[in-house]
């Protein structure tokens, strides 16, 4: 059976599969266009590329075309929380006598031929383009497209699944029984008066007795909370952070967040307030904060309104009433914050890997610790 293709669907289909299969494009739905495909990828030379294949017949109808573009880059770049965004805008079918002329982050280009692409700004991006285009002809095209879009389509979901499906929370459940088991044990020992002398004896933070080698209170501190609504404010903001940040990544990496985060916190306490004591879990959540806006970071497009209505406000929010309110040490927030989004990159997220910003997360994981313990033990 003959199956007959007209150009333009042809040159969409060798298009997109490439982009797909071997650009790791992904399609986004973008609502109210015809005869429009619509591709991106963060991490890719242009983050957007859209195929249009409408007709283009004079210079006023291209320029209303851009600016249905810049509008769909700006919603995309708002869901995404970039700070730039740049397109590759292929056309292909324009009139002769239009010319196209590259604007601000848009390079524009009429694609005649797929078969054989000489357009500059292609092939200098993309230069195996032509090499790596499909070869077949009518539904030979159509199932080798289809079979290898729904191939990688299909093992990108299996990660996505693997990633996002709810799993047995456990090192976050174990964290909060560790918690309130010291607290009541605390609570029984002082006789329900927790002063300073019962939060020193359970491990709470002093830089002077870090100095003098008590190193364990490093991290003892963490589990240490001064009052009952203490506790309970933390632990409540450990399971909704916790819960889900151990969902994403996995026990044995959340464990490392978690306690390099308490550390760095603790570090960067001594360094700030070095004749203070200081208790409590709230600089390793900042921690878990911080590794969740680099892991949503990521997955923006999941993650994106997340980011910026929820996550993000809430670490503005928290910071800015530690510089307020008395009695906050936003240093160990600070520290914590930091820490967090450091091993966060030095751990690497799934699917997502790049090796050299795994190398870059754990330099300055090193760095950042080296410092902080040289100001704390040999300034």
């Amino acid at each position: 059976m003959a199956v007959l293709m007209n150009k333009k669907d042809e040159m969409i289909m060798r298009l997109v599969h490439y982009f797909i299969t071997e650009e790791n494009y992904s399609p986004i739905v973008v609502n109210g266009v015809k005869d429009e495909i619509w591709l991106q990828n963060q991490d890719g030379p242009y983050k957007i590329i859209r195929i249009n294949a409408n007709y283009i017949h004079n210079k006023e109808q291209y320029e209303v075309d851009l600016i249905k573009l810049r509008n769909v880059m700006h919603q995309v770049k708002r869901k995404t929380l970039a700070w730039s965004m740049n397109a590759l805008n292929i056309l292909l079918d324009v009139n002769d006598n239009v010319t196209l002329e590259d604007v601000k982050n848009i390079n524009s280009v009429k694609l005649k031929n797929v078969k054989q692409i000489s357009e500059k700004n292609i092939l200098e991006t993309f230069p195996d383009i032509n090499q790596k285009m499909l070869d077949e002809q009518g539904l030979d095209l159509m199932i080798d497209v289809t079979n290898d879009i729904n191939e990688k389509t299909e093992k990108e979901n299996k990660v996505y699944e693997s990633i996002f499906k709810p799993k047995k929370i456990v090192i976050t459940s174990l964290l909060i029984f560790i918690n309130v088991i010291l607290f009541f044990v605390m609570f029984a020992y002082s006789g329900a008066s927790i002063n300073a002398g019962v939060l020193v004896k359970f491990g709470a933070l002093s830089s002077m007795l870090v100095q003098n080698g008590e190193f364990w209170r490093l991290i003892t501190a963490g589990f240490v909370h001064s009052g009952f609504l203490h506790l309970l404010f933390n632990m409540y903001s450990l399971y909704l952070i916790g819960t889900q940040l151990e969902n994403f990544v996995g026990k044995g990496k959340f464990l490392a967040i978690y306690f390099f985060s308490m550390i760095s916190a603790s570090l960067m306490s001594c360094v700030m307030h070095p004749y203070a004591i200081s208790v409590g879990a709230s600089g390793a959540l900042f921690g878990l904060l911080g590794a969740l806006v680099y892991f949503g970071w990521h997955y923006r497009l999941y993650l994106g309104s997340i980011l910026r209505n929820q996550i993000i406000p809430i670490i503005v929010l928290n910071l800015f009433l530690g510089f307020v309110v008395s009695g906050i040490d936003n240093a160990a927030h600070i520290g914590g914050l930091i820490g967090g989004f450091l091993i966060a990159m030095a751990l690497g997220v799934q699917k997502t890997e790049d090796k050299q910003a795994r190398i870059n997360g754990i330099v300055a994981s090193v760095l950042y610790i080296a410092f902080l313990v040289y100001v704390v033990f040999f300034r």
